[in-house]
């Protein structure tokens, strides 16, 4: 059984300025491919919500959409919330 993906304005707006600064820095290709990569997992994590390590809490989960990037979200009994993009150059959130 997959559970709904819901997305936080915070993820939302995240993941809107990932796709700007990789668009402009490598360009619509490379934009193009981390949409088709942050897709591919979010199929994945609806299919296999534990799949990814646990993050701070147990049920907040980190999942790499790249080396550079990754997505955290939070496990519910009835959907996945996508909670924000993390450039993981920036310094790790304690």
């Amino acid at each position: 059984m997959s559970l709904p993906i819901l997305w936080t304005d915070e993820a939302k707006e995240t993941f809107d300025n990932t796709l700007i600064q990789i668009e402009h820095k490598w360009g619509t290709s490379s934009a193009a491919k981390f949409v088709s990569q942050a897709n591919r997992t979010l199929n994945t994590i609806t299919l296999q919500p534990y799949l990814f390590k646990a993050s701070y809490t147990s049920n907040v989960r980190q999942a790499f959409i790249t080396k550079q990037t990754s997505m955290f979200y939070e496990v519910h009994s009835t959907y996945i919330a996508v909670l924000f993009f993390w450039d993981n150059r920036q310094e790790p959130i304690l």
